[in-house]
């Protein structure tokens, strides 16, 4: 009997490097949404805190709205805020976080 771990999509067996291949990814993603959602965190942080100015801080506070920036621009406007609250970074981590579970679900289907 097949264990039901090795069944791919219509019942055919995956093999172990297939299912191995699929696991490597589903980390993947797993790992780049943690990483992207740690530095929308910091983003949202420094947008509070204001630093003295010094090369170090302003080289991440740039390396953070490239990287951040236009993402959260894709819900900014579109998401209405409460008074001085920005509820766009918080959508864009619900969204990141659903996609990557749906990412992850279709790479297991698939593989």
């Amino acid at each position: 009997m097949i264990p039901a771990a090795n069944m791919g999509v219509m019942g055919v067996v995956a093999s172990p490097v297939l299912a191995d291949a699929a696991s490597s990814l589903q980390s993947f993603v797993r790992a780049f949404v943690s990483i992207y959602v740690l530095l929308i965190l910091a983003w949202v942080i420094l947008s509070w805190v204001r630093l003295p100015y010094s090369r170090t801080a302003a080289a991440v506070q740039r390396f953070l709205d490239e990287v951040v920036g236009p993402y959260i621009g894709l819900f900014r406007g579109r998401i209405p805020t409460l008074g001085p609250l920005d509820l766009s970074p918080v959508v864009a981590v619900v969204v990141l976080l659903v996609a990557a579970e749906l990412a992850n679900r279709l790479i297991e289907a698939l593989l």
